[in-house]
């Protein structure tokens, strides 16, 4: 498969609101295909915007978020999240929240893109740790080792598969940058 033309952009509160459509796209058909995200096969529409709207648009505006964007084709296929705003006495790490490419658009190199668009961000930031969590097994996890990330430990049973149907364990890792 040829890979696409893309770019990968760092998406403004406005910006949330102009891709308002293809942000819930990404996150519902995700959850749909299985993503871990936070988010049960329930999710709807109105649920989805209002996470986007309410959730990642406020803190982007405060400055505690950066959110990432993958366009194709003019239509942005997928997200990462680099949440920079951390308590006064982690003032030197930041964490990646919410990697999510569409399944139409996965496979294609969109991910490691955002993942290091993300990175990049943080050591700009001086940041100089980076830590995040994803369901122990996934795919996701190759892809995060493929960009540095080291296993730190993983978590039984801690949350439910999006079906609601399983538990299943979470591994978090971390990044030195």
């Amino acid at each position: 498969m040829t890979s696409p033309n893309y770019s990968i952009v760092e998406l403004s509160p406005a910006d949330i609101e102009i891709h308002l459509a293809a942000l819930t796209s990404v996150l519902v058909d995700s959850v749909l295909d299985g993503a871990a995200i936070s988010f049960m096969t329930t999710v709807t529409e109105a649920q989805a915007h209002s996470f986007w709207r309410d959730n990642v648009r406020s803190s982007v505006e405060s400055g505690d978020r950066r959110l990432f964007g993958a366009i194709v084709e003019d239509r942005l296929v997928g997200t990462v999240q680099l949440i920079v705003g951390m308590p006064p006495n982690q003032p030197h790490r930041a964490e990646i929240s919410k990697m999510i490419v569409h399944p139409d658009s996965r496979r294609l190199g969109l991910g490691k893109a955002l993942m290091t668009a993300a990175l990049e961000a943080a050591a700009r930031a001086d940041k100089t740790l980076v830590t995040l969590d994803t369901r122990t097994g996934d795919v996701s996890e190759a892809l995060y080792r493929s960009v540095g990330f080291e296993q730190a430990g993983i978590i039984p049973d801690y949350a439910y598969d999006p079906d609601g149907q399983a538990q299943h364990a979470t591994t978090y890792m971390y990044r030195y940058l």
